[in-house]
Order: C-alpha cells, then sequence, then structure tokens
C-alpha cells in the first residue's frame, strides 16, 4: 500500500486473461459502489 502511495501504481497479481478480466471489473464495482478513488488495470506482462 505505501509502494502505491509513493509510486502511483503496484502490482497486485499475475492471473490468465479471464480471471483477471473478472478480477478488474470485481474492484471496479466495489470501488464505484463504495466511492473509493481505487483504481484497476489489467495490462500484458
Amino acid at each position: 500500500m505505501l509502494h502505491v502511495h509513493h509510486n502511483g501504481v503496484g502490482l497486485c497479481g499475475v492471473y490468465t486473461f479471464e480471471v483477471a478480466e473478472t478480477k478488474v471489473t470485481q474492484v471496479m464495482e466495489f470501488s464505484r459502489k463504495h466511492q473509493h478513488p481505487l483504481q484497476c488495470i489489467m495490462e500484458k506482462q
């Protein structure tokens, strides 16, 4: 968490495309619902 605070980004996991897509959707929906500024993106590594 402190890493993200200082650097603006951080790696939180490495998943298959389908799993990553689901997790990004879940995080973004939860974040919006609870009015958190959290952003989550998926990048190919």
